[in-house]
């Protein structure tokens, strides 16, 4: 079964070719949240779409690895990536944008939350947003949005476990005021819940999921166990890959029309990420 269906879905953005940027600060969030500022170098020529935003992270591993970060990112400048020495090539990861400023301090800023890992499971853009400093540079590349409901759709059911979060919360706070519905958000504790700006039609449940539990499985419980609207609503369901698939599953079994679903497995339990 497919594990996604982002490709199809994706709105590309105008800009898709790498912009650096420096840390501007750092700050924990929660126990499992850390979040990034990034700013100033070519943070102006970033474009905001909103909503579940997102793009590739460059962490430079060298001095020089920043030069290593391909023009775009397609088929052949990936194997080309891969073929570059893992001294020399910088990490590459995909993450959300938090938020977005346009007037910051010292002019835009982006923000980005990392999931920290305290189980001996973090993965090098995890230990890196742990121990980065003001003026760490890093590049992006932009890669779109992936929620776009069909025209008129107002009524909207959103689903994910902590790595959903950020995604999950830039497509709160950009839907239009009379959307209504339901978001469920899994964490791995009460600390770890934020302040969401969503409109007033569209409540926000958090489930706190055991200590030793696979990400993703509370999140999947919670949902399924919710009747499915009879009226028409759009899906849209990230996280750990279990997640995505299991309730993708569920509501097209229950009639949801596959157009009418976003859903992305954003990593694997047991790997690193």
């Amino acid at each position: 079964m497919a594990r996604q269906n982002l490709s199809a879905t994706r709105i590309k953005p105008r800009l898709a070719e790498p912009l650096t940027m420096h840390v501007l600060r750092r700050r924990q969030v929660s126990p499992h949240f850390a979040r990034v500022t990034l700013g100033r170098g070519d943070v102006e020529r970033f474009v905001p779409m909103g909503f579940d935003q997102w793009f590739r992270l460059f962490i430079p591993v060298s001095d020089a690895s920043l030069a290593k970060v391909p023009q775009k990112l397609n088929t052949m400048a990936f194997l080309k990536y891969l073929t570059t020495s893992k001294v020399d090539r910088p990490t590459l990861r995909s993450y959300s944008v938090r938020a977005y400023r346009d007037a910051g301090p010292g002019g835009p800023e982006l923000d980005v939350d990392f999931v920290l890992h305290g189980d001996g499971a973090a993965g090098p853009a995890a230990t890196w947003a742990a121990t980065c400093a003001e003026g760490d540079p890093v590049a992006i590349i932009d890669e779109g949005v992936g929620f776009n409901p069909p025209d008129g759709l107002r009524r909207v059911r959103l689903v994910a476990d902590e790595s959903g979060l950020p995604a999950l919360a830039g497509v709160l706070a950009s839907l239009p005021a009379d959307t209504t519905g339901d978001a469920i958000v899994e964490v791995p504790s009460t600390e770890d819940e934020q302040e969401l700006i969503a409109p007033d039609g569209v409540g926000v449940t958090w489930v706190v999921r055991d200590a030793h539990a696979t990400p993703g499985r509370a999140a999947l419980a919670a949902a399924t166990a919710l009747a499915t609207p009879a009226e028409p609503f759009y899906g849209w369901v990230v996280g750990e890959q279990s997640l995505p698939t299991g309730l993708r599953r569920h509501w097209v079994n229950a009639g949801v029309p596959k157009n009418h679903i976003m859903f992305c497995g954003y990593w694997r339990a047991g790997r690193t990420h």
